[in-house]
């Protein structure tokens, strides 16, 4: 199985930049990297921050992006989302009372999508109806199981983007453990930084974005800290026994080398580019 995932794509209005960088250009890049690549893929989710403002011209825009993609496209929002602007513009998205949540069918397993977002905050938010609906749905699907969501479950350990990761991290991490055998992966975004790690051993990762990039400024108290890095998305790879997620960096304009065969064989001090 391949899945595709971009997150944090701050769609706004046109001409408008963030950090000095074109948020519309660089998604449309992504999305371009991405189809052209890896034509294959059997799903595109999209995890977030689909809208800098959440305003529904952003979210017709990504609409008509997305009306260009042969694969299917799933989405998930984020804390810069408007949930009842997107729904406006993409009805088909509404789930279990009236969240942003869904179960997708893969070719391994399940997806699941989450809804984290709340209302006048940044932070996440997972009530107590939206861990109901998530323990049902656990309850009844088969493994293997694929979570994505936008706001990171887990701290970074770094105190300005902690404040506003998911705040009911404990009712969540409730909620997933007794179903850690089956749950294969959490995909998350939200931090614009590639990370990595696990909770009650479930593994979970989130790649940088598709414009803006963040920094892991571990001295930092009140300010969220960025950096000129390339924009990234993910490339999935699982199989029955594995998983493997690739960070492509599609904005990358630099050289690519060949640096030698991998037969051994063929190694030579004088001949090995290095």
């Amino acid at each position: 199985m391949k899945l595709l995932q971009i997150t944090d794509i701050h769609l706004t209005a046109l001409g408008k930049t963030i950090g000095g960088r074109d948020p519309n250009a660089n998604f449309a890049k992504a999305l371009n990297h991405a189809i052209t690549h890896h034509p294959d893929a059997e799903a595109l989710i999209i995890t977030g921050d689909l809208s800098d403002w959440g305003d529904a011209a952003d979210y017709e825009r990504l609409k008509a992006y997305l009306g260009e993609v042969a694969l299917p496209v799933h989405l998930c929002i984020g804390n810069h989302d408007d949930r009842q602007t997107f729904l406006q513009v993409f009805p088909e998205t509404e789930g279990s009372d009236g969240f942003v949540q869904s179960v997708i069918p893969l070719s391994l397993g399940h997806g699941i999508l989450l809804d984290t977002w709340g209302q006048d905050t940044h932070a996440g938010q997972f009530c107590e109806k939206r861990a109901a609906w998530l323990e049902q749905t656990l309850d009844t699907l088969e493994g293997p199981v694929w979570i994505f969501m936008h706001h990171n479950p887990v701290p970074i350990e770094i105190a300005p983007m902690d404040e506003i990761m998911l705040l009911d991290a404990d009712r969540f991490a409730a909620t997933v453990a007794p179903h850690a055998g089956k749950i294969r992966h959490i995909f998350h975004g939200h931090c614009h930084m590639h990370l990595s790690g696990s909770l009650h051993g479930i593994p979970f990762s989130a790649p940088r974005g598709t414009n803006h990039a963040g920094w892991p400024d571990f001295a930092a108290t009140k300010l969220l800290s960025g950096a000129d890095l390339t924009e990234s998305y993910s490339v999935i790879f699982a199989s029955e026994t594995t998983t493997m997620v690739h960070m492509v960096e599609y904005g990358y304009a630099g050289e690519i080398r060949g640096e030698g065969s991998p037969d051994y064989a063929d190694w030579d001090q004088l001949t090995m580019v290095r």
